[in-house]
């Protein structure tokens, strides 16, 4: 059974004005104010996000780097107390199951994931434990986002601390007012990202101790509704959209989930294979939408009468003004510029990914 959590503070933002609604296998904030300016507040300033809908487990045990490293499509081996990565789980046809982070500790791996992908990934995992010395151990831990040019700075006046350059998935433990904590750099909006973990009894005094830090930094509480839009622009896939059990990770450009020259892991052959070939059949890629609704998820293009792609996401873009889609596509017809049509009349022209390119994104 997958996941069904409650943002702690899904009570506390209903009392603020907060709408709620189903993200992820959880309960969190859709909206505070309008979407649409809690997305230019990210673009712009700063947005913070309740990010309830994402869960954790520890991998521990004497043989843990070791069974990940023939597990995950990344090399987790390389890396060092303080560090991650990002990596998906692949079933043997190397599609794929699970994506995740993975964040080394000293004695082990800290996973984090969508809510309702978190049984999958412990489920998925625990069947390759044979003689492995390896525990798995949900997580009651849950997260604050703090996105957008000026994050950083209103991360570091909520938590009264200096942070050190992180590179992308970097972490480290610290405190706020006697609670542990753990902040780890992680864009999820193209912007500059970082998250706060702490358990349900601190989110409420870091929630209020950001807002408190709001007129400095323009800072908006902001629900999934400008997330969606935000990770659109930003080209970002998600599980149960642009990623499933029929998607390879090459297909979905992936390339940082994957390690060419670690060896093997489940589903390595096929991506391997993939690679390779020297292309895909099917590449995920953006789509500029001569129309004022944004298409539905799965609305088929065509082009010459035949079937060439499905929208996957879609958006009307605060940013740009224009509706844009994400859509898997033939790679015959997926070079940018290239003009569709969907099965209902509308046009479209392929576009590169992403829609919204941010200087603030790349790594300190």
């Amino acid at each position: 059974m997958a996941d069904r959590l409650k943002s702690p503070l899904a009570d506390y933002h209903v009392s603020q004005g907060a709408r709620l609604g189903e993200y992820h296998g959880a309960t969190v904030p859709a909206r505070f104010t309008d979407p649409v300016a809690e997305h230019h507040a990210v673009r712009q300033d700063s947005g913070l996000f309740d990010f309830g809908h994402r869960a954790k487990f520890r991998v521990k045990g004497r043989d843990h780097a070791k069974l990940l490293q023939r597990l995950v499509s990344n090399d987790v081996k390389k890396l060092t107390p303080g560090q991650g990565t990002y990596a998906t789980l692949l079933n043997p046809q190397g599609h794929i199951l699970v994506d995740m982070r993975l964040h080394c500790a000293p004695d082990s791996f800290l996973i984090d994931t969508d809510a309702d992908l978190r049984s999958k990934a412990m489920q998925t995992l625990a069947r390759y434990i044979i003689a492995d010395q390896v525990e798995l151990e949900p997580l009651d831990l849950y997260a604050l986002a703090f996105q957008g040019p000026r994050a950083r700075p209103l991360l570091e006046k909520t938590l009264h601390i200096d942070l050190p350059a992180l590179q992308e998935f970097d972490h480290l433990a610290s405190n706020y007012a006697g609670f542990p904590i753990r902040v780890v750099r992680a864009s999820s909006t193209g912007e500059e990202g970082y998250e706060v973990w702490a358990a349900a009894e601190a989110m409420e005094p870091l929630w209020g101790a950001a807002c408190g830090q709001a007129p400095t930094y323009g800072t908006l509480s902001c629900g999934w509704e400008a997330l969606e839009s935000l990770r659109i622009e930003a080209g970002i896939p998600r599980y149960g959209q642009e990623l499933d059990e029929d998607v390879i990770p090459l297909e979905a450009g992936l390339l940082n989930a994957l390690s060419f020259t670690k060896g093997c892991y489940v589903g390595q052959e096929i991506v391997e294979r993939t690679r390779s070939r020297g292309h895909v059949n099917w590449k995920l890629m953006g789509l500029i939408v001569n129309a004022s609704e944004p298409p539905r998820r799965g609305e088929k293009l065509v082009a010459e009468g035949k079937e060439v792609g499905e929208v996957t996401s879609s958006c009307v873009s605060p940013t740009l003004g224009k509706t844009i889609a994400l859509s898997y596509l033939r790679r015959e017809v997926s070079e940018p510029g290239t003009r569709l049509t969907f099965a209902s009349g509308t046009t479209a022209e392929v576009a590169a990914l992403p829609f919204v390119r941010t200087a603030a994104a790349v790594p300190a």
